[in-house]
């Protein structure tokens, strides 16, 4: 199983580079009819198919999101294990690791770099981070492995690390007013339903959504997905990480869309650059990459979604 996930992963990172080569320049250069946005929030859950939260008596703030907002049928992780689909959230690759490693760096770019480089502003707010920039393994029920940002070597310089900060300066950052372009909300081993019951999940997610909706407001968009799945059905390309549920919310998602387009997580990244303006990487620049512009609100529609 581990040559076989080696391989796949090796595999998917070459097929986007070699995608974004090709079509990257094209596609960053076209004009984007996108929504004025304010921010963009994702928050990542862990490990559970589609049909392990959707319709379940026990997750009724998902399946609350669901029912009012966007969603999409056929959403497939990247790969497994977690690592991966995290690195391919924020970067468009799996950067070649196929494991969940906690002392591998990566070189590559990130969407840290696009928006410093665009003037946009991030953050990473992890659930049990026991201090800003922290890079250890684990504390407690917090996981490096689910904070993407801190294995890009790039990211690893005070003005960066200070941006990966506790979950506590969430709030805060809400009723401030202090929110950034775009927000990584990570739960930790238990909220996020890695180690806990899906209505776990749901009533952590219940304590976020009202006051989150009501900070982001008409120009806002809240990605709520899971990093992959408990099998390994697949879709679009290489895609091979279980069947997981995803729901765009707020002003900027189309209430009750639903798109049945074979879509994965770089998708999900297309979206939050072309939404921030920045240009798109890795499998996100692929052509081969299908849009989620129709669930959002004032958004053209592309040729490929």
């Amino acid at each position: 199983m581990g040559v076989r996930l080696g391989l796949l992963a090796a595999v998917a990172a070459v097929a986007a580079a070699t995608c974004a080569g090709a079509t990257g320049s094209a596609l960053q250069t076209q004009a984007r009819s996108v929504p004025r946005f304010s921010h963009v929030i994702l928050i990542v859950f862990e490990n559970h198919e589609v049909n392990e939260v959707l319709g379940r008596s026990d997750a009724p703030t998902f399946n609350r999101l669901a029912s009012k907002y966007a969603t999409i049928s056929q959403y497939t992780a990247v790969a497994h294990p977690s690592l991966p689909n995290y690195l391919a959230l924020v970067s468009g690759s799996t950067q070649g690791i196929d494991s969940d490693c906690t002392s591998c760096l990566v070189s590559g770019r990130s969407l840290a770099d696009t928006l410093a480089a665009s003037r946009k502003t991030w953050k990473t707010y992890a659930e049990g981070l026991p201090s800003t920039g922290f890079t250890g393994a684990s504390s407690g029920r917090y996981a490096k492995k689910h904070n993407p940002f801190v294995y890009f070597r790039r990211n690893l310089v005070p003005a960066r690390l200070q941006r990966i900060v506790p979950l506590t300066r969430f709030t805060a950052d809400l009723r401030g007013r202090r929110l950034p372009s775009f927000s990584l909300v990570v739960p930790d081993l238990c909220h996020d339903m890695h180690d806990c019951d899906p209505a776990v999940g749901d009533r952590f997610l219940r304590t976020l959504v009202p006051p989150l909706l009501r900070a982001l407001g008409p120009h806002g968009l809240l990605v709520v997905t899971f990093d992959e799945g408990s099998s390994d059905n697949g879709c679009c390309r290489l895609a091979a990480g279980g069947h997981i549920l995803t729901i765009l919310a707020g002003g900027l998602a189309r209430r009750g869309a639903r798109l049945s387009t074979p879509v994965d997580h770089y998708s999900t990244l297309q979206t939050i650059e072309d939404l921030t303006r920045v240009p798109r990487q890795g499998g996100a620049a692929c052509a081969c990459t299908p849009s989620l512009g129709r669930l959002l609100v004032g958004s053209a529609r592309r040729a490929s979604g």
